[in-house]
């Protein structure tokens, strides 16, 4: 098999599986329990704890472990808007968000908010002026992913959060990292947001944990998520899931060790498949790919659809776009103002430390027959 889908999730290195078999079986203890066996388990956590929050720069207690990506985005709206609920009820945002992001933003605006979705040039990019632009005395939160999941652009976070400073915006700031967590440089005071998302299995963590940053200047004001026993600073209340969390933050050790090696190899593979699959005659660059391990590219007049399914019979795993759509148009391909046969064509790669130019070379080799063998859309 060829792997080629690292931005949809990651294998599990067998040391990450062994530090969560290790809780499951030995350190299972309830972190709330007070006798030694769920005190062992509460020290083990914060020891995760603060190892995921120095790989990002921040207070232990200004992170929070959530069941994934999506439900880190959803609070962090949640609370921006309660936070800033006396001041408006205007949210700006991207049409090319993760869904995680979008469709909460889509009900919130059919529930009476008014959402200004930005929309990228033909290059995938938006700028600070654009969000400067849209900027209101009522706008409550301003949520701008850091790196596009589908195209691989990069999106200038940091200036956003020094313009909105500039102008005394009252305005929550937050990003969903989940493409930039330890694949590129992301330190909270660099980046300026209060709110940050992460997730764990697109960096070799396991499926179903993810945390949220908050930063210690609004804790004091962010609405609870879940109520009950008072778990994490009681904000997400819930029996922590300790043996996602070990793996977690066992992932992340393992990959900020290998940071600099990992994303040097990401990008020289990035630009080898980009040479190689550019040399194929009509296929096109989709997007501007400023992060290392996303490739987003079109062959108009193939369905990227059926690119999969042919590719995904020898063994070659690509994707039609974010997985999270299960088949259905790319919304970010389509913001992008493209023909609709370019769009049809639309196909996302991903790389990791593990991907081999041997590996791209079957890709290149099995796109090409594709492409020689069907017959195109009219």
């Amino acid at each position: 098999m060829y792997y080629f889908d690292y931005a949809a999730t990651t294998p599990v290195p067998a040391a990450v599986a062994a530090a969560m078999v290790e809780t499951l079986t030995e350190q299972f203890g309830n972190p709330s329990s007070q006798y030694p066996l769920g005190m062992a388990a509460r020290d083990a956590l914060a020891a995760h704890r603060a190892v995921l929050a120095d790989t990002l720069g921040c207070s232990s207690d200004e992170l929070f472990f959530t069941s994934c990506g999506t439900e880190s985005d959803n609070w962090a709206i949640q609370a921006a808007l309660h936070y800033g609920r006396h001041r408006g009820r205007h949210i700006i945002t991207t049409a090319v968000e993760h869904s995680a992001v979008l469709e909460p933003c889509k009900f919130l605006a059919q529930q009476g908010y008014d959402v200004t979705f930005l929309k990228p040039d033909r290059h995938g990019k938006i700028t600070v002026q654009q969000v400067e632009d849209a900027l209101r005395e009522d706008t409550v939160l301003v949520s701008i992913m850091s790196v596009n999941n589908e195209t691989g652009n990069v999106y200038p976070v940091p200036e956003i959060a020094r313009m909105l400073k500039a102008r005394k915006s009252q305005a929550l700031l937050h990003t969903d990292a989940v493409q930039m967590f330890l694949k590129l440089p992301l330190d909270v005071k660099q980046c300026g947001a209060d709110l940050i998302s992460i997730s764990a299995h697109k960096i070799g963590g396991p499926k179903g944990i993810g945390a949220l940053y908050i930063s210690g200047a609004i804790q004091s004001k962010i609405l609870p998520l879940l109520r009950g026993g008072g778990q994490e600073r009681g904000l997400r209340s819930g029996t922590e899931a300790t043996a996602q969390i070990a793996g977690f933050a066992k992932a992340a050790q393992l990959r900020a060790a290998q940071f600099d090696a990992i994303a040097e190899h990401t990008r020289t593979m990035q630009a080898y498949a980009k040479e190689r699959l550019l040399s194929i005659p009509t296929m096109q660059l989709l997007g501007t790919p400023e992060a290392p391990h996303i490739l987003c590219l079109s062959l108009p007049g193939y369905p990227s659809q059926n690119l999969v399914h042919d590719l995904g019979s020898q063994g070659i795993c690509i994707s039609a776009g974010s997985a999270c759509h299960r088949g259905k148009p790319s919304h970010v391909v389509a913001a992008l103002g493209l023909s609709k046969k370019e769009s049809a064509g639309a196909f996302r790669i991903s790389f990791s430390g593990e991907t081999r130019r041997e590996e791209i070379d079957a890709l290149y080799s099995a796109v090409l027959t594709h492409k020689n063998t069907r017959f195109p859309m009219l």
